[in-house]
Parts: C-alpha cells; structure tokens; sequence
C-alpha cells in the first residue's frame, strides 16, 4: 500500500521547522578574526555570528572584534571570555570596549559599567590575578557584588567610578576570596545547538516511523529466500 504524499509533507514539514522553532533568537554578535580564534572550542571563521552563552578564546597572536548594536569590542591575544548578550564575562586577559549602548565587562565579582548611557571607550584587562580598569573616553562605574567582603587593604578599592583618563587596578583575591577553577574553553557546545540535533534525529526518527515502515510486503516464505 503506498503512502499518501501528504504524509511525507507532514513529517519533513516537521524536521524542518522544530529546529526553527529552536534557533528562533536572532545573532546577538558576529565575530570578525583572521584564525586563531575558537568559539565553544571550534575554530571560527571570519564573521562568525555568537549568541548568549558562547565561550570565546583567542589565541597568542590573534584577537577577534565582536560588533553588535551600539557597541565594539576588541578581545585581545590569549583572552578567555563568555559572551552573555549586554555584557561580556572575561575570564582572563584583556577587552578594549566602544560602546553607546552601556555594554558591560564582568570580572569575578566586579562589574564595569559605562556611567551615562552615552559613547563610552574603557579597556578591562585581568592578568595574574589583577584587574585593571582604564577609562579612555567618560567614566565609568566598578561595581562590586556577592556575599565576599573585601580586605582591609582592597576596601577602598573595591569598587567606585574610574573618571575619563584615569586608570585603576584590584586585586582578585582581595576583593572577590578565592579564584574560582579556570573556564575550559572546550566544553563544548551552546545548548541549543544540542537541542537543535536532539530534535532534528527526533524529526527523522518520527519520519521513518510515519513514512519509512508503511509500505507492506509479503513475509518471506520459507520456500522462497
């Protein structure tokens, strides 16, 4: 018996749009390199587009410039850091941010915020355990946060406004306790990447069970192998 056409419609119709369905946020960023740049552990190519949640490594000797809405940002040579949408998490290395829009740098437990929602320029680097906050165009705010309390010595530090110009450093384990273990930049994928292939093995799976098994045929008999 043979399998109305509208049956394979319905089932590809269905492989199809469930990772759609999936991926329904737009790019939140798009990577420009020239190598040496690996995202969620894969090596990227040039204007590669990023979403929420994407692990960002480069490599010594290459850097990536991520450009989204109202804000660019250089990631320097041997930087880690996880894309999050309105701000970046470094893990270690060096970010120099333009932004319009109050894009964020996150470090530990120390947040850089633009002061005014206004065209702003700051560099974040984190090395060997310090942070360090450059303002090169307006000022902006060092937030701190999380249930640490900070040394006699980082008090006065521990957060404030950096001012047009000036440049200030913190010490991690002063401010923040005890460093957290490193990010592994090859932990694998985003997980709706992972969800996208469960649903699209799952579509086709639905497919052969609808369309692939539904043709009947005589058992074969003994006496005719």
């Amino acid at each position: 018996m043979s399998v109305p056409i509208s049956r394979y419609l319905l089932c590809w119709t269905m492989v199809v749009l469930v990772p759609l369905s999936l991926l329904g946020q737009a790019p939140s960023a798009i990577v420009h390199a020239e190598g040496g740049v690996w995202i969620n552990g894969y090596e990227a190519k040039d204007s590669t587009a990023i979403f929420s949640g994407d692990l960002l490594e480069t490599k010594p000797g290459f850097s990536a410039n991520l450009s989204l809405e109202g804000s660019a940002v250089l990631v320097q040579a041997e930087s880690v850091a996880k894309f999050q949408g309105d701000f970046l998490a470094l893990d270690h290395g060096a970010v120099a941010v333009e932004t319009s829009r109050s894009f964020k740098v996150k470090v530990n437990c120390l947040t850089v915020v633009p002061v005014a929602n206004q065209w702003t320029q700051y560099d974040v680097t984190d090395v060997n355990g310090t942070v360090q906050v450059a303002a090169r165009k307006s000022d902006v705010n060092v937030e701190h946060e999380g249930a640490h309390k900070p040394t006699e010595n980082a008090e006065a530090t521990r957060g404030g406004t950096v001012h047009e110009g000036e440049q200030k450093s913190y010490r991690e384990s002063e401010v923040c306790g005890a460093p957290a273990q490193p990010t592994n930049p090859g932990q694998g994928l985003n997980p709706k990447w992972i969800g996208v292939g469960a649903a699209v093995g799952g579509g086709i799976l639905l497919c052969v069970l609808l369309c692939g098994g539904s043709s009947s045929k005589s058992p074969i008999s003994p006496d005719k192998p």
